[in-house]
């Protein structure tokens, strides 16, 4: 099993990027893809994710409107598209994958609900 996240880097405030997460090793429908974030002293928080097989979402409040992800079952990848980013979205950023059974509105944001988890990217946003 192998998640591999790309496309991290700088951007100005508000500006944007497009993470990727490229799934391997397991069936794509069978798990729910989520994004977290860890920014230096701070615990890792959900960010968003997505169940393939349903198209379902679940954000963050701080990102709703600003972020978006969506998934293509062609190439097992999973993307999250930042719009409009802040300074406070600076962070390392990793996605997981959750059994696509278990992954709901009360446990999307959980980091100890997932079982594979990718090497994470950087993403650093400047004021």
């Amino acid at each position: 099993v192998q998640l591999v996240e790309s496309g991290g880097g700088l951007a100005q405030a508000g500006g944007s990027l497009t993470l990727s997460c490229a799934a391997s090793g397991f069936t794509f429908d069978d798990y729910a893809i989520g994004w977290f974030r860890q920014a230096p002293g701070r615990e890792r928080e959900g960010v968003s994710c997505i169940r393939p097989s349903d198209g379902s979402t679940y954000y963050k409040d701080s990102v709703k409107g600003r972020f978006t992800v969506s998934s293509d079952a062609a190439k097992n990848t999973v993307y999250l598209q930042m719009n409009s980013l802040k300074p406070e979205d600076t962070a390392v950023y990793y996605c997981a994958a959750l059994d696509a059974y278990f992954a709901t509105d009360v446990t999307w944001y959980r980091d100890y609900e997932y079982t594979y988890w990718g090497q994470g990217t950087q993403v650093t946003v400047s004021s």
